[in-house]
């Protein structure tokens, strides 16, 4: 199985000895970036993979892995065993803008609205009225309205 994620914690190396001999291992974090994360706690075992992996907080990664559970004593416990992790490049989140784009244009499509015409009601300027306020409230003046534009 393989899951895709950013390193959010490394947790410290163990060690011990069984029948076997000596082993180390450790445990290391990483969070999907879906629209809903999952953090998944893997485990390492060996010094020579924990070093080969050699992995640091913040890293995009590729993890290859295994699933096994084990019983004790009636209950049982999940182990996600990390067998490769490769780490991803990282992609830019915002490109830098063209330097020629005009970042005040309006966007495409867009088609300002005739000098002469209401955009909203689809019609022309009724007639003795002025689009321009000002011009409006003079021709108010000049119609005696006693200096109000109403």
């Amino acid at each position: 199985m393989e899951i895709q994620g950013k390193v959010t914690n490394i947790l410290p190396m163990r060690s011990g000895v069984s029948a076997r001999g000596e082993w180390k291992s450790q445990e290391f974090v990483i969070t999907t970036e879906e629209q809903y994360p999952k953090m998944v706690c893997f485990q390492v075992f060996g010094e020579d993979r924990i070093n080969s992996f050699a992995l640091q907080i913040g890293e995009a990664v590729k993890v290859s892995f295994d699933i096994s559970a084990h019983e004790y004593q009636g209950c049982f416990f999940n182990s996600i065993n990390a067998w490769k992790v490769e780490k991803l490049m990282p992609i830019a989140q915002n490109p830098p803008l063209n330097p020629q784009q005009n970042v005040n244009a309006p966007a495409g499509g867009y088609v300002p609205p005739q000098a002469g015409g209401n955009a909203m009601f689809g019609g022309g300027t009724p007639p003795g009225n002025s689009p321009n306020p000002i011009q409006a409230g003079q021709q108010a003046q000049q119609q005696g309205g006693g200096g109000l534009p109403f």
